[in-house]
Parts: structure tokens; sequence; C-alpha cells
């Protein structure tokens, strides 16, 4: 097995933005950033870019295509210092999911993005929160002889490290923008199409078609040809809305500026671990208000249904690659705060089967069923004939997956696209039995409010 090279440095976690900022205009930058720092879920963040080559793909064989691109670099030790020393970042979109599942994409309007898209990356920068450490590693990928690969390890990790000694000539001052955006913001739906849309929804379950179903709306906001920087975007958003799974990816002509809270798929030593999110409530003005919120989606019958369905949905899929017996429900409700909502998350994990990888739980699980419904295959086609545009990358899937065999993905949603000088961003609820159409739709705002506040104080 082969080894990358590294550098240790001690690190504060408050210079992490300032760090970003030195690579942030390179080619293919990356970020996945814990801005909302936790031991368990958001110990790491990680920096990387100009991968040595990048994997654009289509239909439901694109993954397929990945993981045999994948296998020729996968030979590599897993590092204590980070579960994360060399790999592919990037992102699964909505409609790969459809793709995968042979269901039919009706023509729709959408943005040109590429279905899959991964960098290969051979250097990357692990911030370690719980430690107060970074480390630099380098593994001389694309090289195979062994010599060249150690030749350019060291020199890329010599480059690197220059970089870094330059920390303390950042200026973290935030740049002032007056561009009066939110004047252009418009949805693809009407209030009135969007209740008509849930009242549909809920004719399906009445009919037993289907028990719970995601469904969104899609907001954009016109720049009016004033451009502005995804990274500043992302700046504001992660200080306004912290997440342990929050990100940033350059891909070319379009970025993805995300504060999810939710984690798809993580392995860790051959450990699976999901955490669905169902039931949302705003934060409240003050302590009362908060109080009375955080106990009405405790007691809320409706969220304890829906997240009920999604987990037993994870655990069926996860049951498809992990041992027998191993998969278990470690906390099936736990109410979580964030800076403008209360969400209820549960958490599932199981043991990987001998003989299988990353790839076949991607397969097995993608999309998440939080963001889809259930069943998930006629929630997908629901979804499909419901929503008028495509949701590219929204309720995709973003992360990482090493070569050494972990792997680690957020749910893209509280998630922003920049492309085209506009932005781009959905917001959506699971309709179940007792849903009203109007109480989906209020719950719509209530997650588009923390990037709305981002949007405004550009």
């Amino acid at each position: 097995m082969k080894r990358c090279f590294y550098k240790e440095f001690d690190f504060s976690p408050e210079e992490v933005w300032r760090l970003f900022q030195l690579f942030a205009d390179e080619p293919y930058v990356f970020f996945l950033d814990s801005s909302l720092y936790d031991a368990q879920q958001g110990r790491y963040s990680f920096i990387g870019f100009e991968p040595f080559e990048v994997f654009r793909g289509e239909g439901k064989e694109a993954l397929v295509n990945l993981k045999k691109k994948f296998l020729d670099f996968s030979t590599f030790q897993r590092e204590d210092i980070t579960p994360l020393s060399c790999g592919i970042v990037g992102f699964l979109g909505y409609e790969f999911g459809l793709s995968q599942e042979n269901i039919n994409l009706r023509s729709k309007e959408g943005l040109g993005l590429p279905e899959v898209m991964f960098g290969f990356y051979d250097c990357i920068l692990t911030i370690d929160h719980k430690c107060q450490k970074l480390y630099i590693t380098s593994s001389g990928l694309p090289e195979k002889d062994e010599g060249l690969r150690l030749k350019r390890a060291q020199e890329r990790l010599a480059d690197i490290e220059h970089k870094v000694n330059g920390l303390n000539d950042i200026d973290e001052k935030e740049e002032g923008f007056s561009l009066n955006l939110l004047a252009n913001f418009s949805s693809n739906f009407s209030k009135e199409d969007y209740c008509h849309a849930v009242d549909k929804a809920l004719k399906y379950i009445a009919q037993g078609d289907i028990y719970q179903v995601n469904l969104s709306q899609r907001l954009v906001l016109d720049l009016q040809n004033r451009d502005v920087e995804g990274k500043r975007i992302y700046q504001l958003l992660r200080k306004l809305s912290p997440a342990s799974f929050s990100s940033y990816f350059n891909g070319g002509h379009f970025q993805i500026i995300s504060s999810s809270p939710e984690r798809f798929l993580q392995v860790q030593k051959n450990v699976v671990q999901a955490r669905p999110m169902k039931g949302t409530r705003p934060r409240g003005e003050n302590i009362q208000q908060d109080e009375v919120l955080e106990k009405e989606i405790i007691d809320s019958e409706k969220d304890k249904a829906e997240l009920l369905m999604i987990t037993d949905l994870l655990r069926n899929d996860l049951g498809r690659v992990c041992e027998y017996g191993s998969v278990q429900v470690k906390d099936m409700r736990v109410i979580e705060k964030y800076a403008t909502v209360f969400q209820a998350v549960s958490t599932v994990e199981g043991v990987l089967q001998k003989g299988k990888d990353c790839f076949d739980i991607l397969t097995a699980c993608f999309p998440g069923g939080s963001i889809t419904g259930c069943p998930k295959i006629r929630a997908l086609e629901i979804i499909e004939e419901l929503e008028p545009h495509r949701r590219e990358v929204y309720t995709g899937i973003l992360g990482y997956m090493s070569f050494t065999g972990e792997m680690d993905f957020n749910i893209l949603i509280r998630t922003i696209l920049k492309c085209q000088k506009k932005l781009y961003f959905h917001v959506g609820g699971g309709i179940v039995a007792d849903s009203t159409p109007e109480g989906e739709y209020e719950e719509t705002l209530v997650k588009a409010k923390a990037i709305k506040e981002c949007l405004g104080k550009l």
C-alpha cells in the first residue's frame, strides 16, 4: 500500500476562512467546511484544488465509469491523521438518481450541468478542529512510477507549504456590496400553484401510491449582469447559517454554495452511517418563543411519522450492502438546533459487507429518501411530474471518496447554485397524509430564511 507525504502544523480553527482564501481562486477548488464544529459530525474540514483529472458523466453508467478511473489510484494506506489524504471530491446531481432507477426524465428546462462530476485530487489540506491541527498531505498522483511519484509529492507539498506560510498576509476584511438584488427574486411556483401541487400529492397519498413525497420550489435571483463572486456568497452563508456539512465547490462555470446540515452517508473503517432529517421549525426571536417552537416539533405527530418512514427506508437501503443484522437505528429522533431552524434527525448505522465498497453504497442508497419520499421509486416519478424544472444539484450529494476507502457526503439542501450570473436555490418539504397545502408552503419559506437573509446582505 502506498503512503502520502504530510506536514503537520498547530492551527487555530478560527483561521480556517483565511486559509481557504489562500486557495479560493485556484482551479476546481473545494472547501468541505465544518463551519458548525461538532466533535462527532464536524471534526474535520478539507480544502483541495487543481485536480489532476476532472470526470464528468451522464446517465446510469456514469458511476460505473467513475469507479473504473477511481480504481486506478485506490491503493493508498489510511492515515490516522485524516480520513481524506487524497481522493475524489465532487457531486452526484439529483437527476442521476432518476437515470439510475430507469425513470424517464420529462422535457424540462435545465442549466446543462453534468449529472456526475468529480475532481481527482492528489493533495489535501485537512483542518482537525478537535486537535487544532493542520495537515497537508501529498500523494504524488497521477504518477505511477514510484520515483516520479515521490518527486512530485515532495514538490507539491513544498509548494503548498510555501503558500500556507503566507497566511498572515491575508486580509479577512469583507468587501461590501449594495446591489439591491432582492428586487429580482422570483420563484418557479406561485403560492397558488405550489398549493395545487401539494393537493395533487395528497391525492396520490390517498390513493395509496405513496406514503410521503418531497416537493420543492426553485427560487432564482438575477444578478443583473453585476457579478458577485461565489466565495463571497459562501463567506456570508457560513456566518449566517453554519452547518457541520457546509461546502463550496467550484465547477468552473458554476459554483455550489451550501450550508447543508444533513449527512447522507459516511464510511469509516467499514462502518456506514446515515443521518436523515425530517421535521423543521423556525427558531424563535426570544427564549420563550424558542421553547414553544421546540416543544412544537418535539410533539408533532406528523413530523414523527415522516422521520420514522424515512428512517425505515434507509434501513432497507443499507440492508442491501451491510452485513446481515448489523443495521441499527442508533438515535431515532434527536432535535438539533441551528441558527434559523430546529431540525429532527435520526442516525442509522451498519457494517459494510465484505466485497462491497463505497460505489455499491451509493448505488443502493442514492438519491436519499429524506428528500424524495416513500416508496422511493414512485415518489421520484411524482416529483418528476409535479416540479416544473430540473433540480440539478439540489438534493443531490456533495463530498469525498478517499483513495483509502473512506467516504463522506452531505445532501445538498440549503444550497445556492451560482450559474450564468444567476443564483438558484430550492426549498421543499415532505408531504404526508395530514399535510396542508398552506402549511407546506409556509415550511418552504422557513427553510429559505437563512439563504434569503444572506442574499439580502450582498
